[in-house]
């Protein structure tokens, strides 16, 4: 395989479709780059590629975990590189799509050697997550790792945890780890960016939200309450209808705060994407202009 087509673009933009027409072109599968889509209890709510797009063109990471499977960027970049040198190797070229930042750069750059977490440690630091609160935890590392407490998001429990594991495990600095090398890799890299006018997205957004919802996005979100601990459902979708269930607010505002907060994703994803200087920019209902860029770049 010699080109890995990248196709990105914040939530709601149309990838999916898109995808489709683009891997049938070039006779490839599509290897999924959103890291909620993975899980098997989440279809609606994630927009995964449903059965019938499936059928139409291979994906891979689409449904292939559960919720309370441990899964990560580092394991998603060994999984993916492995099927490219392996399953895929024999192709020209292979279309990667999401919007999962870290899931995209982690097989574009490489993520850190950072140790996996041993199964003792991470139930530990749950335990005192739950026990104690995030702010205890937050000054714990800043205690035990001030570099990297400095620019962790220290509101998000996962990154803040996750810190703490290595930290407790290997008795260094999570920050010691981190040493930010680009990894070399035996294929080029071409990245289509996928983007509409921002009253266009909003206006997407907010009409796919009561879609979801239409189409049994609360019983879904009801079907894994019980777990609503994972981090893996501390997802914008999720946690405000778990908040609807909990009777903290009514299931209007619950769906007003879903398209809210998937706003604010879709613009944190573009300002995530606008940073990197290799992608090039296409409106998605310019497919013809698409496939010549791509024909163009092999």
């Amino acid at each position: 395989m010699r080109t890995l087509f990248v196709v990105l673009g914040p939530t709601g933009v149309g990838k999916t479709e898109l995808c489709l027409k683009l891997a049938k072109h070039i006779g490839s599968p599509i290897i999924n780059a959103d890291s909620r889509q993975i899980f098997a209890e989440l279809p609606i709510g994630t927009a995964a590629p449903t059965i019938a797009q499936q059928r139409e063109v291979k994906h891979y990471f689409v449904g292939t975990h559960h919720l309370a499977d441990y899964y990560s960027a580092s394991l998603y970049e060994q999984d993916v590189m492995q099927l490219l040198q392996n399953e895929l190797a024999g192709l020209d070229a292979v279309v990667l799509s999401g919007g999962s930042m870290m899931y995209v750069d982690a097989v574009c750059y490489g993520i850190d050697d950072i140790p996996t977490v041993d199964p003792t440690t991470r139930a530990v630091m749950k335990a005192r997550l739950q026990s104690e609160g995030l702010p205890a935890l937050v000054e714990e590392l800043k205690r035990l790792d001030p570099v990297h407490y400095a620019e962790v998001d220290r509101n998000n429990p996962r990154r803040v945890v996750h810190a703490l594991e290595i930290c407790h495990m290997t008795g260094k600095p999570y920050s010691s780890f981190r040493t930010h090398t680009q990894k070399q890799r035996p294929f080029r890299i071409v990245k289509i960016g996928l983007n509409r006018p921002r009253e266009e997205l909003y206006s997407r957004i907010n009409e796919r939200v009561l879609r979801m919802v239409d189409e049994g996005l609360i019983e879904e979100a009801r079907s894994v309450y019980p777990l609503r601990g994972l981090n893996s459902l501390n997802t914008v979708g999720y946690k405000e209808l778990f908040a609807y269930f909990d009777g903290a607010i009514p299931l209007e505002e619950a769906v007003r705060q879903i398209q809210s907060n998937t706003r604010q994703y879709m613009r944190k994803q573009l300002t995530w994407f606008k940073k990197q200087t290799d992608i090039e920019w296409f409106h998605p209902r310019n497919i013809e202009e698409i496939i010549n860029y791509m024909d163009f770049s092999r």
